[in-house]
């Protein structure tokens, strides 16, 4: 009887084991997100005001502490520095990191540009009312023209 016992036992924590998961979504069937690949041509975002105190103040350790070599030290006094300057302070490291976003959007604009007009310059060639031959032929005879 104390076999009896035991499979009960076991299949009551298996049940409760399934509802667990369920309860949890683990039982759900789990998808990839494929990511799109990024076209290099694309401009890189601008950095922050932080980013841009960041590389002024990296350099700034680096000459102050030149044994340091944990990036993590790095970022934490940096993090701790900026926390302690007022707003007046930053406004320097806000006003280069507006010129950059400018910049960023100027550049975006022209990418996306490129990106519309290239699209265009395809479905135009593909619709051309001529044949490939008749290209080629048209080209070949205007050569001979201008041997003779």
């Amino acid at each position: 009887m104390a076999k009896g016992k035991s499979e009960t036992t076991k299949k009551a924590d298996t049940k409760l084991a399934v509802n667990r998961n369920v309860a949890d979504g683990a039982s759900k069937k789990i998808t990839k997100k494929v990511k799109a690949a990024k076209d290099p041509n694309m401009p890189k975002k601008p950095s922050s005001a932080f980013f841009v105190f960041m590389e002024d103040f990296r350099k700034y350790y680096k000459e102050k502490f030149p044994d340091n070599k944990s990036v993590a030290v790095v970022g934490k006094a940096g993090g701790a520095k900026w926390k302690s300057l007022t707003d007046f302070d930053k406004a320097p490291y806000a006003a280069k990191a507006e010129k950059r976003k400018a910049e960023y959007l100027i550049n975006m604009e022209a990418y996306n540009n490129n990106l519309a007009n290239g699209a265009n310059v395809a479905e135009e060639e593909d619709g051309s009312d001529k044949s490939k031959s008749e290209v080629n032929d048209d080209e070949e005879s205007g050569e001979e023209g201008d041997d003779e």
